[in-house]
């Protein structure tokens, strides 16, 4: 019985142990196309491509993870893309958090304080964008 007993519980260590490494998130958010309603972001290994609306901005590193998810990175953000792009970025702030598959990010524009989202995305979902466009990478 004894034996049983720690044949057992040495299985439901084995498990949790083996359950716990296969939930932690990767350092960095995951590449790909991350879509929602009128948003969209296009990770690669140097960074990503944002729309949020009408609007359009990059993040210039790669986004870096914490270890709940959670980031907050800098780039460059245009609210005044479409539908006439006049090229003005301001500097951001983008940051949120991630499970891995779904995110939510909010861009605040460092200069003036503009906040757009926070958005929801989902990892290989097509941007739902109804009345502005979205790049393609």
């Amino acid at each position: 019985m004894a034996q049983r007993r720690a044949a057992v519980s040495g299985l439901v260590a084995w498990l949790l142990v083996a359950c716990g490494d296969s939930a932690r998130l990767p350092e960095r958010l995951p590449e790909g196309t991350w879509g929602g309603d009128e948003a969209g972001m296009i990770v690669g290994a140097t960074g990503a491509h944002v729309h949020v609306r009408c609007t359009v901005g990059d993040i210039e590193p790669p986004i870096a993870l914490d270890p709940q998810g959670r980031f907050d990175a800098p780039g460059r953000h245009n609210v005044d893309a479409f539908p006439v792009d006049r090229g003005i970025f301001h500097p951001a702030r983008y940051s949120g958090s991630t499970d891995g598959r779904n995110l939510v990010l909010t861009v605040r524009l460092t200069d003036t304080g503009q906040t757009l989202g926070p958005v929801g995305l989902v990892l290989g979902l097509e941007p739902r964008m109804v009345n502005c466009p979205i790049c393609r990478r």
